[in-house]
């Protein structure tokens, strides 16, 4: 069984579009090949800036044979409709076979098709991937054939190697496209082993490769360049900042890794460490060294696609002028803002919002910023934050919007607005929210606990939910341009991380009142909103949707989380996560699940009496109507469970609540198997059913158990 290779050399790739590009050639070639019945082993692609490859092992020599039978009309069908038949199949009228179908007899075209070779398959499949490759931007060049046209690809293809290795040799894939012929070879690293090679198969591809300076495997790369990068820091006392992202990057530009590594100018040491790491990495793609005992940016690491006389002496100088200028211009914008805040104060530098517009009819920053002070101010006492304090971290917080700094580099945001604020001399828990009221933006980013951090941050994403249903500007589908899920998650794992209890629904009905309809300041009036209410309550069941899907994520099930949000109080999200966590571990036990059964089987007898009778029994059960030893003793569980329930829920121990529940599941069971609750008498009937009812009410005073699925 033959191995197959496949290249596609080009001018470089760009390094965003690699890791996709490789999953996509190894997707789209070995879909196309089990379509088409070939059976094969192992694949694995491979990218570098000038090439995507796959190997394929133990590809089948051919397809095997197909033998398919159509059913086709009845014997005696009009002859237009056999006539038909025959050209769909491609089958001559005296190969028809004739089989018996009910009462009478079909005609059925047999259709056999050999195995094709697999050389034939892979010119297919491989001319459909290059034409139809997914590429997010790509080159046409070319003038093609009439039917195809131009040849699309990320850049000028410049080679494909094609070639089918067995036993017997290299087979070369006969294939053409966009006029480039598939051949046997291809070339090493463009500067240092330009000259073409031929390779025979997978097995020692890699290996020639290597020898022409050109290192396949990308992860290979990057492990390469991290252990060079961490050896080279160490030697001069420092350790790389981790950067996984940028390590990824830096691998996708070269084919040959030559880590070599700087220092960084004694003029710029002083700057901020997030500068020096965000400028290196944004302008030149280097790594960061810092002094592991000051913190400061010292060294930077940069990695050279080629190997020179002089070590790379050249290219390293070269390098630290550039980076030189670079870092000239973050001293530039450093001093002046620094300078804006010695001479105007933090707050001075802010007063420039009231020039940058926030979303349309909601004003500018400036208008916000005002929002979120008197938001701020009203959610400190929930979190433990002194108002005043929660008020001036909000005043200040967007202030490095309009810093020279943050133009320059916007993801300095937060981080730049607390380097001025200790510069302006805030207190320190005013500086912490300025950074940290920005997290978290990620999953895997750490929730702020500082309370001052911590109001400012709700705050954050409140007004922003709010303002945004207040005009009507909510996701829809996969589309979400202003973030609102993700402020919607920040606002959960918030509430949830630090154990905030907060009634959201008045609190975003009145936020959403006082934008509706009106805008910011400075804005027009919003399109006539919907009322402050419903919206809150839209907004409400948004969060908790982005709950449910938080939950999911951590192993708990869904029906579980709507078991709970369908109490009163579920706008309290610590207090809900609480109570559906409890349930969730009550569920899993015996006594979980005898309560469940035990409940349903009370709700579903009560349920068909209601809606055959057309009314709710809902009043008081009276004991002194009990006729039956059962029926009695269920009165008696049910005010045993109350009086141990109920202190219970007050606490908010729902463990001890559950638990205080679980012990119904007996006698509920006797009283249905023993009493007749659709009893001819008709008052003991009624007395029955609402002893049902306040099962069922009494169950529901934990969660919504009928919600719960199975």
């Amino acid at each position: 069984m033959p191995d197959l290779l496949i290249e596609l050399r080009s001018e470089e790739i760009p390094a965003r579009m690699q890791p996709r590009a490789r999953e996509d050639l190894l997707r789209l070639v070995t879909r196309g090949l089990a379509e088409a019945g070939l059976g094969h082993g192992s694949a694995r692609a491979f990218v570098t800036p000038r090439r995507l490859a796959l190997a394929v092992a133990d590809l089948a020599a051919a397809s095997p044979p197909v033998r398919e039978e159509r059913k086709g009309p009845r014997t005696d069908a009009p002859e237009a409709a056999i006539a038909g038949f025959l050209r769909a199949t491609g089958v001559a009228r005296e190969a028809l076979v004739v089989q018996r179908a009910g009462k009478g007899e079909v005609l059925v075209a047999v259709i056999e098709r050999p195995g094709r070779p697999a050389a034939a398959i892979v010119a297919e499949v491989l001319e459909r991937t290059v034409r139809d490759f997914p590429w997010p931007k790509a080159m046409r060049w070319g003038a093609g054939s009439a039917t195809e046209g131009a040849l699309r690809w990320v850049r000028p293809l410049q080679s494909i190697l094609c070639i089918l290795a067995g036993a017997g040799g290299a087979e070369v894939v006969a294939v053409t496209i966009g006029g480039i012929a598939a051949g046997a070879t291809t070339a090493g690293h463009p500067v240092m082993a330009p000259a073409p090679f031929a390779v025979t198969g997978p097995r020692d591809y890699a290996a020639r490769l290597r020898a022409a300076r050109v290192m396949l495997d990308a992860e290979e790369r990057m492990a390469v360049i991290g252990a060079e990068a961490d050896r080279l820091a160490r030697a001069r006392g420092l350790e790389i900042v981790p950067d996984a992202c940028l390590l990824q990057e830096i691998a996708g530009l070269v084919e040959w890794p030559v880590v070599l590594m700087g220092a960084v100018a004694p003029a710029f040491l002083d700057l901020p460490a997030e500068v020096l790491q965000t400028s290196m990495r944004e302008h030149q793609k280097f790594l960061s060294a810092r002094n592991p005992a000051t913190g400061r940016i010292e060294g930077f690491v940069t990695v050279a696609n080629r190997e020179t006389a002089d070590a790379g002496a050249t290219i390293l100088g070269g390098n630290a002028r550039v980076l030189a200028a670079r870092l000239s211009d973050a001293r530039f914008f450093w001093d002046n803002d620094l300078r804006t805040v010695r001479d105007r104060g933090l707050e001075g530098m802010a007063a420039g919002l009231r020039e940058v517009a926030f979303h349309g009819p909601l004003g500018s920053q400036w208008d916000r910023v005002r929002r979120l002070e008197t938001l701020a101010r009203e959610l400190a006492p929930a979190v433990g934050a002194p108002p005043d304090l929660a008020a001036e971290a909000a005043r200040v917080a967007k202030a490095d919007l309009r810093s020279a700094m943050v133009g320059e580099f916007p993801e300095l945001q937060g981080i730049m607005g607390a380097r001025y604020a200790t510069a302006a001399g805030l207190p320190p828990a005013v500086a912490s929210a300025c950074r940290e009221h920005y997290l978290p933006q990620g999953p895997g980013d750490d929730v702020p606990s500082a309370p001052v951090s911590v109001a400012l941050a709700l705050a954050d994403r409140l007004d922003t939910l709010a303002a945004f249903w207040a005009i009507d500007e909510r996701p829809t589908g996969s589309k979400d341009p202003f973030a609102l899920r993700r402020a919607a998650l920040g606002v959960i794992r918030l509430l949830i991380a630090n154990g905030v209890r907060l009634g959201l629904r008045d609190l975003l009905a009145a936020r959403i009142g006082a934008l509706a309809g009106r805008g910011g300041r400075d804005g027009p009036p919003a399109a006539p909103p919907a009322p402050p209410g419903a919206a809150a309550d839209s907004l409400l069941a948004f969060l908790h949707d982005r709950l449910k899907v938080h939950l999911r994520e951590q192993g708990m099930r869904h029906d579980v989380i709507d078991a709970c949000t369908a109490l009163a109080g579920s706008d309290d999200l610590a207090l809900l996560v609480r109570r559906a966590t409890a349930l969730a571990a009550f569920l899993a036990t015996d006594d979980g699940e005898n309560l469940v059964q035990g409940f349903r089987r009370a709700a579903n007898l009560l349920a068909q009496a209601e809606a055959r009778d057309g009314v709710e029994y809902s009043f008081g059960p009276d004991p002194s109507l009990a006729r039956d030893p059962a029926e009695t003793r269920l009165f008696a569980a049910l005010d045993a469970a109350r009086a141990a329930f109920v202190p219970a829920l007050a606490a908010e121990d729902f463990a001890a609540a559950m638990a205080a529940l679980a012990g119904l599941r007996a006698p509920i069971d006797a009283f249905l198997e023993a009493v007749q609750v659709n009893a001819d008498n008709a008052l003991l009937r009624r007395n029955r059913l609402n002893l049902l009812h306040r099962i069922r009410e009494t169950c529901r005073s934990v969660a919504d158990l009928s919600r719960l699925e199975g």
